[in-house]
């Protein structure tokens, strides 16, 4: 028997026995009375607990958002008796929430009687791209109602939020939707991508570059944040023609219509504009299947000379710190959506492989829970 073969051996029997331990009602009780492994017990009893309780949590945050109760703390701290008066709850209701959120981290006591923001709710105060994200998860609570009727059908309520997911009930193609089948995803991504464009270009130096063409990328957030890190770069975006009329006012808005153009089309049927040496695709790939992502990532090839870079950036299944978001959040999230996976660096490179790119390499972000980055070039 090889050593390697041994080990896993040894593996397989300490995990049977572990599994084993953690199973018997006794061996928690005494766990949990051992000095030496009561606070292992304590954690684990903690963990589960917010597993089981993680939805009533959520409704917290979103009830604190609703009320704007994060800025209303920041400007001032208050009673609860002011809470009451400017929320229109009953006493006891706004002596509930604020404890509520004190225990998730949200708010704290403060003297005579006040309370302010704690620690998770000052992170909250002008952070609008959580917020969004709060507000946005209302469409999704409505499939965690049956999570195993969604994991049988793979296809939820968000289908009809996302263009390319085809959940229209009108069934146009993607680049025949109007702003107003388009406008509700848009609008979040862009609430949310300065947070993905800050990890990105702090990850790399895109001044390098002449042109860079943003696919899928929306109203313009994440090129505008480009163009301002490098004075010398040009750039294009390419979405939906829906989408891509913000992007231009975006713009023409900022003063930047002479560096930047909005091109609008379907990544998946028709040619990407030219003359790029730099094509990002920032949360894009995680949103399409495997068959429909190598598409899109051959269409980048297609639009780089060789040598040409592509910067793939999105939150990667197993980051390091951030494992319960690719698998578990994601898993979901993208199961109601009807399309995509989180998939893990390993993953992308080798469909990056696939579409005609080498020389692939992951770079450190600071935040690998918002986005990871991959960096490769036209082969």
């Amino acid at each position: 028997m090889s050593l390697a073969s041994a080990l896993l051996g040894w593996r397989e029997r300490w995990l049977a026995q572990r599994d084993r331990w953690l199973a018997d009602p006794r061996f928690r009780e005494a766990a949990a009375r051992f000095a030496p492994t009561r606070p292992v017990a304590r954690r684990h009893a903690r963990a589960l607990f917010d597993l089981v309780a993680g939805f009533v949590y959520t409704q917290w945050l979103s009830v604190c958002v609703e009320l704007n109760l994060f800025e209303r703390m920041a400007a001032s701290p208050l009673t609860v008796d002011e809470l009451a008066a400017e929320a229109k709850l009953p006493h006891w209701s706004a002596q509930r929430l604020l404890e509520a959120a004190a225990s998730l981290g949200l708010a704290q006591r403060r003297a005579d009687n006040r309370w302010g923001l704690g620690p998770l709710g000052a992170a909250m105060v002008g952070n609008a791209a959580v917020v969004a994200m709060v507000r946005h998860h209302r469409a999704l609570y409505t499939n965690l109602a049956d999570p195993l009727a969604l994991l049988r059908t793979g296809r939820g309520e968000l289908a009809h939020y996302w263009a390319y997911a085809g959940g229209h009930a009108d069934d146009r193609a993607p680049g025949a939707l109007d702003s107003a089948a388009t406008l509700p995803y848009s609008a979040l991504m862009s609430a949310t991508q300065p947070l993905v464009a800050g990890q990105v270009l702090d990850a790399y130096p895109i001044q390098r570059h002449c042109r860079l063409l943003d696919l899928g990328g929306g109203e313009g957030v994440f090129v505008t944040a480009a163009l301002a890190r490098a004075p010398k770069l040009e750039a294009m975006v390419f979405d939906l023609p829906a989408v891509v009329d913000a992007a231009r006012a975006r713009f023409a808005r900022l003063g930047l219509a002479h560096r930047a153009s909005a091109f609008g089309g379907d990544f998946h049927r028709d040619a990407l504009p030219a003359g790029a040496d730099v094509v990002s695709l920032v949360r894009v790939i995680y949103d399409h299947d495997d068959e429909p992502a190598l598409a899109i990532l051959r269409a980048a090839r297609r639009a780089l000379p060789k040598g040409g870079t592509l910067l793939l950036a999105e939150p990667m299944a197993g980051a390091a710190g951030a494992e319960p978001m690719g698998a578990a959040y994601f898993g979901m999230y993208l199961l109601a959506m009807g399309s995509g996976r989180s998939r893990s660096a390993a993953q992308l490179a080798q469909l990056l492989g696939q579409a005609g790119f080498d020389r692939i390499s992951e770079r450190r972000t600071a935040l690998p829970l918002q986005a990871g980055l991959l960096v490769a070039r036209a082969a």
